[in-house]
């Protein structure tokens, strides 16, 4: 029901507006219509940036910022209600919704198969229906109930938690009668007892024996047993603390102040620390660590390699993937944010890199010829990988955008596109809400008052005349109209 009243308000805006004639339509703040000849994006935007839709070649949208917003892309609808609190997903066999990770429903219908259905309200209620009676389970917390394959565990089940619980992984069960007090281990060579946190033991034949007395004051753990060197540790904090294993050994003194490492297999590293985490160095095969914390850190660990100058200050770290070397510096974490991508396979190509300056802008250059900035910007920083805030959110801050395309085409917004100006390769198109419009191309330059109620025009090679009251056709009005998704 929302999403149609939604389409219907975006329509009538589209009908009832009377727009300029030119690429962009600008009846700011009631309506702006654009196309983005890089992407192939048609948008639309009602009552500033607050109602919109968006569509391209392989995606449609449309949403009330910061409300709500549905997006429909390779046969899935995903949307979203007061985000992150409602969301939801429907696709061909398979539909989900979810309150704050707190509650979540799915159900996975497929055309061939049986019905697979989720329900979950953390952390009182788990289920799932279907018809193999070895997947299906229900639990109701602190009651009793079965949980199976999650949490990292084959099977749970509980009586009057925390009174009974057993659990299974990998042949492992451990009971326990309360939790976490007592714990009987159990199982196909698995064996032991836990009084926690006065002592326990538990053991799989062959492969580890773990032990602990007053936890986590003294510990002794050996695993590997099979081998004929086992690692073995073993601890009495905070006094000392030893680790060793084939062609290794790290103690500590003090724990966890002073201590030092001596690695010869699978690599070479010494390593020695005073007033851990503080004052540490370490130097061996592709790896070293040069810390005076906070003033100095330099470490070179598996060809990462990492700066910090005045902790938390500035921070600068540089490593290789997939074929693409980066650099990220930082200042205060996240007041200066700076990612610059280079490719190893052609470094003559233009690098690409992405800036934050918070909360004033962001800036963004894909190395290609795309370019865009943003201010203000308090949100990009904190979720970079995240779509929905950059639609719902950061939208509603941007005073002033820049776009521009690899065809070079350059677009400006100011105020939520109340002021806008563009160039491409043949048109100049500038935009005063619907209060002045300047558009010029091959064929004719326009000038127009009240988008049309008075105004200038000249074809090219011919003679330029004023005009009064010269508004779009029906259909043309009609022709230009997107159809919101």
């Amino acid at each position: 029901m929302f999403s149609r009243r939604l389409n219907w308000l975006l329509c009538a805006a589209c009908i009832l507006t009377v727009t300029a004639q030119g690429a962009e339509e600008n009846d700011w703040p009631i309506y702006v219509r654009r196309n983005d000849p890089g992407t192939g994006t048609d948008s639309i935007e009602v009552l500033g940036p607050l109602l919109f839709a968006r569509s391209d070649p392989t995606m449609e949208q449309k949403g009330v910022r910061p409300l709500y917003m549905s997006t429909f892309a390779d046969g899935v609808t995903q949307g979203n209600f007061l985000y992150p609190f409602f969301t939801w997903r429907r696709e061909n066999d398979y539909c989900s919704f979810s309150f704050f990770k707190l509650v979540n429903i799915s159900t996975d219908s497929p055309t061939i198969g049986p019905r697979d259905e989720h329900f979950d309200v953390w952390p009182f209620y788990f289920s799932r229906e279907t018809a193999d009676p070895a997947d299906r389970y229900r639990a109701l917390l602190p009651l009793g109930g079965t949980i199976k394959n999650r949490f990292g565990k084959d099977r749970i089940d509980f009586v009057l938690w925390p009174l009974y619980v057993h659990t299974e992984k990998n042949g492992r069960q451990i009971t326990h009668a309360p939790w976490p007090l007592l714990r009987f281990i159990g199982g196909e060579g698995y064996h032991g007892f836990e009084f926690w946190p006065l002592f326990g033991r538990s053991v799989h034949d062959g492969d580890y024996d773990h032990q602990f007395y007053l936890w986590p004051l003294g510990y002794k753990s050996t695993t590997n047993l099979s081998e004929a060197t086992p690692d073995v540790k073993i601890g009495a904090l905070p006094f000392y603390a030893r680790d060793t294993g084939p062609g290794y050994i790290s103690e500590i003194y003090g724990w966890p102040f002073f201590g030092y490492t001596h690695r010869t297999a699978p690599y070479h590293y010494d390593e020695q620390r005073y007033f851990w985490p503080l004052l540490v160095q370490g130097h061996g095969d592709d790896r070293l660590v040069n810390r005076w914390a906070p003033l100095y850190t330099h470490s070179v660990i598996k060809g990462t390699d990492k700066t910090w100058l005045l902790w938390p200050l500035y921070r600068n770290q540089r490593w290789s993937a997939d074929g693409v070397a980066q650099e990220k510096q930082q200042v205060l974490f996240f007041l200066w944010w700076s990612l610059e991508q280079k490719s190893l396979a052609n470094p003559a190509a233009a690098p690409a890199h992405k800036t934050h300056l918070w909360p004033l802008y962001s800036a963004w250059d894909n190395g290609a010829g795309r370019r865009q900035i943003q201010a203000l910007s308090p949100f990009e920083v904190f979720f970079p990988n995240n779509e929905t805030v950059r639609q719902l959110w950061s939208p509603l801050f941007a005073l002033y955008r820049y776009e521009r395309n690899p065809d070079t085409s350059v677009r400006h917004s100011l105020l939520w596109n109340a002021v806008t100006w563009q160039r491409t390769a043949e048109t100049r198109e500038f935009h005063l809400g619907p209060l002045f419009s300047l558009h010029a191309d091959p064929d004719r330059r326009r000038i127009a008052l009240g988008n049309g109620v008075i105004g200038w025009q000249r074809p090219t090679g011919g003679p330029g005349h004023f005009f009064l009251f010269d508004f779009p056709s029906k259909a043309a009005i009609k022709a230009n109209q997107v159809t919101p998704p």
